[in-house]
Parts: C-alpha cells; sequence; structure tokens
C-alpha cells in the first residue's frame, strides 16, 4: 500500500457580509500594504471600491490592479508584479472569480521567483522550483465555482507552452479565504450557471480521479449535492443568499477534494479556454456528460453513486447532467459556441498535453480525447 499525506489548511471565513473581517485577517498575516487583484467586472460591480475602503480605513493602504484577462496571460501576471513593487506591497488581496484568483498568486509567486513562468509548470515537475519565501496572499471568491480560493495552483496561458499551464505549490496557499455570499449576487444567471457547473465537475472529477484519499471523497460527495440542490436556484433567483451561501461552499469544497486529482475533462477544457476562448466552467459544462459516460467503463460503482446524488430518478448520469445543464440555461454542446469538427485535431493534442487527464480513472489516448470531443459538440 503507498503512502499519502492528506491536508485541509486553509482558514475559511464563511457568512454574509464576512468582508467586514478581511482587514482583521490581513493583519494575522503581518500585510501593511495590500495590492488589490481584480478584473474589471470586480471593479464595475463596485467590489473592488469596497474592498479597497475597507482596507484604508483600517489602515491598510491598497492599490487595485484590475488588468486581469478572462483567462489570464504572462502579461498580467508582469504587469501586477509591477503594481506590486510600485505600491510598496507586501500582501496580495485577490478579489474575484477563478482568474483574479489564479492571477493574484502568480503575482505572489513572481515577486519573488526570477525563473520564467514556463519553468514552473506542474507537468513537468516545476513545483521543485517554487520556495516558501512568497508574499502572504488573501482570496475573496465573488462567484462559486473554481474554488481556486482554497487551491494550491495557478493556471495562466502562456506562449512559450501554447496551453493553460498549471502552476502547483502548496506555498501558493492563501493564508486565508474570505467567503461572503453578498458579494456574488451580482452574478448573471449564465455566469453563475457555468461557475457553478465548474465547481461541480470539480467535484465529479475528483470523487472518480484515482487517487486515495477518503476525506476528499467525501467532501466531493457533498460538494455534489449541494450543486445539485442548490445551483438551479442560485440561477433562478440570485439575491437568495442560502443558494449563493450553499454554492460558495461546494465551489471550495470541490478545489478541496480535486487535491486527490481532476480528470479528462479538465484536460479537454483547458485547451477550449486557451484556443477558442471559452469559459473555463461553461466548457466543463459541455464535455463533462461525455466524460463520464467515458469512464463508467473504468469505475461504474462511483459513477453510479453520484447518478443517485444528482438525480435519482435519471437513467444515467450524463442523462442527469443533461437535464441539469438544459435546467440552468446553458447550451447543449460545444457547436453552440463555434467549436467545430475542424477544430478537434489541435484541441485534442492540446488536451493530451494537459497534465489533468494524468489521473482519471480510465487512461486516454489523443484519439479517445478527439472522439469525446466530437460527442461534446
Amino acid at each position: 500500500m503507498s503512502i499519502v499525506t492528506w491536508s485541509f489548511p486553509t482558514t475559511v471565513v464563511f457568512g454574509n457580509g464576512s468582508i467586514s473581517v478581511l482587514a482583521d485577517y490581513v493583519r494575522r498575516a503581518a500585510g501593511k500594504r495590500a495590492l488589490v487583484v481584480c478584473d474589471p467586472g470586480v471593479v464595475k460591480a463596485q467590489i473592488a471600491a469596497r474592498v479597497q475602503k475597507h482596507l484604508e480605513e483600517s489602515g491598510i493602504p491598497a492599490m487595485v490592479f484590475d488588468r486581469v484577462d478572462p483567462n489570464p496571460v504572462l502579461k498580467n501576471v508582469e504587469d501586477g508584479v509591477a503594481a506590486f513593487r510600485s505600491h510598496g506591497a507586501d500582501i496580495v488581496v485577490s478579489v474575484g472569480g477563478g482568474s483574479p484568483l489564479d492571477a493574484g498568486k502568480l503575482i505572489a509567486l513572481k515577486t519573488t521567483h526570477e525563473r520564467p513562468l514556463q519553468e514552473y509548470d506542474d507537468a513537468i515537475g516545476g513545483d521543485a522550483y517554487i520556495t516558501p519565501n512568497i508574499p502572504p496572499i488573501i482570496n475573496v471568491p465573488t462567484t462559486a465555482g473554481t474554488g481556486s480560493e482554497v487551491g494550491r495552483s495557478g493556471v495562466v496561458t502562456l506562449e512559450a507552452t501554447g496551453r493553460k499551464t498549471v502552476i502547483f505549490s502548496p506555498y501558493l496557499m492563501a493564508k486565508a479565504a474570505i467567503l461572503d455570499p453578498e458579494l456574488t449576487v451580482s452574478m448573471p444567471p449564465r455566469v453563475t450557471a457555468a461557475t457553478g457547473f465548474d465547481a461541480l465537475t470539480h467535484c465529479i472529477e475528483a470523487y472518480l480521479s484515482t487517487g486515495d484519499h477518503p476525506m476528499a471523497d467525501g467532501i466531493a460527495l457533498m460538494g455534489i449535492e449541494l450543486c445539485a440542490k442548490h445551483l438551479p436556484r442560485a440561477v433562478e433567483a440570485g439575491a437568495d443568499l442560502v443558494a449563493r451561501g450553499a454554492m460558495m461552499k461546494a465551489a471550495m469544497m470541490g478545489a478541496v477534494a480535486f487535491q486527490k486529482g481532476l480528470g479528462v475533462c479538465h484536460s479537454l477544457a483547458h485547451p477550449l479556454s486557451s484556443e477558442k476562448n471559452l469559459h473555463h466552467g461553461l466548457s466543463n459544462a459541455l464535455c463533462l456528460p461525455a466524460v463520464v459516460d467515458f469512464n463508467n467503463a473504468a469505475v461504474p460503482d462511483r459513477v453510479e453513486r453520484v447518478r443517485r446524488v444528482v438525480d435519482l430518478t435519471a437513467t444515467s448520469l450524463s442523462n442527469a447532467l443533461r437535464a441539469l445543464r438544459e435546467k440552468v440555461g446553458l447550451p447543449g454542446g460545444l457547436s453552440a459556441e463555434g467549436v467545430t469538427k475542424a477544430d478537434i485535431p489541435k484541441l485534442a493534442e492540446k488536451a493530451m498535453e494537459d497534465a489533468c487527464h494524468r489521473s482519471n480513472p480510465r487512461p486516454c489516448t489523443r484519439e479517445d480525447m478527439a472522439k469525446l470531443y466530437e460527442l461534446s459538440l
């Protein structure tokens, strides 16, 4: 039997209005000057100004950096490092969805690490170059999908690799994550649906993955239950703080669970973002039904258990997922988002290069990747 290590170290503060304690946690992390990393949407929603005002009224000078793309690229990180240094910052407060949260981690990394980002790629063992001397990070999610607030990785699209690159290290974990459901009510229905399916995909792929982590399995199953029960309500009634809070919990739990591993759905989704500029959660939603059918041959008992959690009345897990996807207003396939058969060879090649499928319960070939894309059209 192999030896494994299990840990859940991030402090998570949850509750309506919990943004009011942000400054306390910045101080606990010894932060004195904060760089607030976000994107233009967070600024437009006036959440960035609210965070900046809260910090400055608490005696912590804060500078807002909002130049983060929906799929972060190297320039976002480089510009963020320049802003961090110009402000004399000593802590990163990342506010927003997965993109600002991922960018914030990599900005913090690059303030002290000189190697090109591609050399830290998890797929080539780049985590060995990441050392503890990284400024502290506090994460404040405004969506409920990636769970990046408690994750130990950042994802960035690099020209040097031509793909979404995962940079992974326990040293990238936040000192605290502040989960305030009130900050998510401004998410429009389609974004709520897409990010919610991202959380659901994390939980399902973690539960089906090859790793040995019983605690992650239990957390994943509870996250699946929360998504199935509360995602439709969060989409339909965005001001429902119970549904919003449940989805924040599910997103956080998914990211905790996938320390066990992810799977082929994420390997399919990453090139859809880097090559076709699709939202990551939407990419997962459109590929997931075909993936669970593919994995049923390897782990039928686990797929069946997930089906019972998602929808006891459905004839298969894939059908349950398609029904949920339709209920929350997402399209029925990749072709609705402009993906064609002509795109598949390049997408399949990129998917094979992505490390996530290594923990998929059923090994994948390039031909399998191509077929899964075709079935998802």
